[in-house]
């Protein structure tokens, strides 16, 4: 028996799809809220405390409605998840594309990307749904394939190129959260931690020799006021990816 269909894709389009085509709610009294009005509280929620504190009936309290009456607007927590998704990255007006600058093209995927992830840190734990089947998400995957149309990729090429971008930046983001997060659970910057604890880590680790990880160690520590820096490894590590998509451009145009 073939499956269902999924009911969050009319949902999703409903901005879309012509008006007669558009989903129709439940019976019953009419609606005293939009159904945008309910992604974007939402996604209030998941931007404020992560998409783990997120419930249907919390949701339903803070737009005041009944939990019951919530599954007129949504059907479940999982098609929420995934019009927030497309709503929050729709909220972001895609930047024009520089015509004759290809680094600058593909730096702007992936800077993107880290701009979105970054102001909402519950993408990165978004799974088991299908979010990019959304109008926004499409627009934009339609947006990141422009930068490379033309330059002499094959189609899979393009679509490798563009997820080699985003998976990187969404990376960097998730490594500079997981920092932020760190500091408001115990307090205290990276740096506060290692002046805490520089006299103990000497200590316990003077019996043993790390001469490149101490010389290496010191610089980076000496330079980034703490143990990493997302920002400069979002900078040099974009810039290698760029570097190594343009050698192999020029290898397949010679």
């Amino acid at each position: 028996m073939p499956a269902d269909p999924d009911p969050s894709l009319r949902l999703l389009w409903r901005h879309v799809v012509p008006s007669g085509d558009a989903p129709t709610t439940r019976r019953g009294p009419q609606q005293r809220l939009s159904v945008d009005e309910v992604v974007d509280a939402a996604i209030e929620i998941a931007d404020r405390d992560g998409l783990g504190a997120l419930s249907m009936r919390r949701l339903a309290a803070a737009v005041g409605l009944g939990a019951m009456t919530l599954y007129t607007y949504v059907p479940g927590r999982n098609e929420l998840v995934v019009l927030m998704v497309d709503q929050a990255l729709g909220r972001t007006e895609l930047p024009a594309l520089p015509a004759d600058d290809l680094r600058g093209r593909l730096e702007l995927v992936a800077l993107t990307q880290y701009a979105d992830v970054r102001a909402h840190p519950w993408l990165l734990d978004v799974s088991g749904v299908r979010p990019w089947l959304g109008p926004h998400m499409a627009d934009r995957y339609e947006w990141q394939l422009s930068a490379l149309e033309g330059v002499g990729l094959d189609d899979l090429e393009m679509d490798q190129a563009v997820s080699l971008l985003v998976g990187f930046a969404s990376n960097i983001a998730r490594a500079e959260h997981a920092v932020r997060q760190a500091q408001r659970e115990s307090g205290m910057t990276d740096l506060e931690w290692w002046q805490a604890n520089a006299e103990t880590l000497g200590e316990v680790m003077a019996h043993r020799s790390y001469p490149l990880a101490g010389r290496v160690g010191q610089a980076a520590g000496e330079a980034y006021q703490a143990a990493s820096d997302p920002g400069r490894e979002l900078e040099f590590g974009l810039a290698r990816i760029v570097d190594g998509l343009l050698a192999h451009l020029d290898a397949k145009n010679r």
